[in-house]
């Protein structure tokens, strides 16, 4: 198989240097049980890893912990400088990156350029904050009384990440958290642990170049026991964690046991509603992207289409016959649209869903299967697959992470459309798709979607950097990224200066002593 490119990418980001024709290299982060990271792209193991024990965790938060106290104590236009050179960092390894993350995680190579585009695009929204944070000030009910609001850094910000987007969504926390001088302890996932090691070495070369300490910016690797080192530990101020639903809810319950501070961007299960009135070239582009980029391992990736009973059978046919002209392979080569699932487990998960379904009533559109033979050898590669259902289904009730597409029927108004596309414990992404103005102002008011990220005329799938990204309900409510999500990383603090000679009480409580 052709690799494109992939061994020097490997070599320049200091990944897997060979030590002869066939080992891989060993990148110590801890003395614990090792992590082979195998590519879904060929099954073949890139590079091991070695996981962070207790002892070696101890050692993480007591340096981050002491660079912390040096980092809050620069400007904030100064913490900007070294983001913006790390920003320099990504754009000269963009390609190199980009591979990595699209050979360690599968998704399609000019995916995998995008995502270190947003870790680029977010680098530039955090240099320009760092010249914003901004607090209030408020009028004082008391003569001679000033007040005012400040915001200071909360202190050490842990990060757990997910194998979805390996880079992108670690910079969006810790881009932010950066400028507002916090210090940062990432915990990626164990199914992409190169990814972040290549990200880490990146970042403590800027760290070495300024005279910086590292533990600005602290790496431990394993799987959901080493999270629990930071969701566990009261030195963690706060807990940003992307993953399932499942996985929020035990880091939601541990966090607030300790009255710590999380924000979790947790599943999705997205619609797009299709209206009588919708562009149908624009239905399908944002349809058939959403429901099987990435391999519908996004978040925010399309799971049901809820098209009009007028026009179902239109939008149907053309969604199907999309579908037939998709190319499945290795996600390096440019030409291919789908890449594998990340492993073995995922695609069990996808052939059981589609089966479950089927029990359930739904009728199978475009069979979906396990890919055998030349170029498949991972056993990773699977078709993506259509189902015609109805949305109480126990299984499109639940989020399933693969290119796995429900059409739904609906009849009446866009109100019942609505009803179907609320009508899931997820709320994260959505979108609708109409020429018409009334129903696209109606998807966006407040008795429209319910969601955290409301589209129009585009699909589910993708998000921007300058707004907020998260999602309600199950989702988890968090928000990372743009727009005043940095609030998130800081502590709040209401200052009250009296510059008289006099101590006024609020609320014109008299309290008369003699001096």
């Amino acid at each position: 198989m052709e690799n494109f490119g992939i061994e020097n990418a490997l070599k320049n980001l200091g990944i897997a240097e060979k030590n002869d024709g066939t080992s891989t290299g060993k990148i110590s982060y801890g003395s614990g049980e090792v992590i082979m990271s195998s590519s879904p792209v060929n099954g073949k193991v890139i590079a091991s890893v070695t996981t962070t024990t207790p002892e070696e965790y101890e050692k993480v938060i007591k340096t981050a912990e002491a660079a912390f106290l040096q980092w809050r104590e620069m400007t904030a236009p100064a913490r900007g400088e070294i983001v913006r050179q790390y920003n320099e960092k990504l754009r000269a390894y963009k390609d190199d990156l980009g591979k990595l993350v699209s050979y360690e995680m599968g998704k399609s190579y000019q995916e995998g350029l995008g995502e270190v585009q947003e870790m680029i695009d977010i680098c530039d929204f955090a240099v320009g904050l760092s010249r914003q944070l901004h607090g209030l000030t408020i009028k004082s009910e008391r003569p001679g009384h000033h007040m005012q609001e400040q915001w200071h850094p909360l202190g050490v910000v842990g990060i757990i990440s997910a194998f979805n987007f390996p880079v992108a969504v670690w910079s969006w926390n810790t881009a932010i958290a950066w400028v507002c001088g916090n210090a940062c302890i990432w915990k990626p996932s164990e199914k992409t642990p190169l990814c972040a090691v290549a990200c880490q070495h990146l970042f403590v070369d800027v760290l070495q170049a300024n005279d910086l300490p590292e533990g600005i910016s602290c790496m431990i690797n394993g799987d959901y026991r080493v999270g629990e080192f930071i969701t566990k530990d009261e030195r963690v101020n706060l807990i940003s964690a992307t993953g399932s639903i499942r996985m929020g809810k035990m880091v939601a319950q541990t966090v607030a046991a300790r009255l710590g501070k999380t924000i979790l961007e947790l599943g999705g299960n997205n619609a797009i509603i299709v209206t009588p009135e919708a562009d149908l070239k624009m239905t399908l582009m944002g349809s058939v992207f959403g429901a099987v980029g990435t391999a519908g391992q996004r978040c925010t990736s399309t799971r049901r289409i809820i098209i009009h009973e007028a026009i179902f059978d239109k939008v149907k046919d053309a969604i199907v016959a999309a579908y037939k002209q998709l190319k499945i392979g290795n996600p390096l080569d440019e030409n291919n649209h789908v890449g594998p699932l990340i492993d073995k487990d995922a695609v069990a998960n996808f052939m059981h869903a589609i089966e479950a379904v089927q029990k359930e009533g739904g009728k199978v559109l475009v069979p979906g299967k396990v890919l055998e033979g030349e170029g498949y050898e991972s056993g990773c590669y699977v078709k993506p697959c259509i189902v015609e259902a109805e949305n109480h289904y126990e299984m499109v009730q639940e989020e399933t992470f693969a290119p796995l597409l429900y059409l739904i029927k609906y009849k009446g108004t866009l109100k019942d459309a609505l009803a179907l596309q609320n009508g899931v414990k997820q709320g994260l992404s959505s979108a609708i798709m109409t020429n018409n103005v009334q129903e696209a102002y109606r998807f966006l008011s407040a008795s429209g979607s319910d969601c955290g990220i409301a589209n129009v005329n585009i699909g589910t799938s993708g998000a921007e950097i300058g707004g907020a990204f998260g999602g309600e309900k199950q989702t988890g409510g968090g928000r990372e990224s743009g727009s005043d999500a940095w609030k998130g990383y800081m502590r709040r603090q209401t200052n009250t200066i009296n510059y008289t000679d006099e101590l006024p009480l609020a609320q014109g409580i008299k309290f008369d002593i003699q001096a």
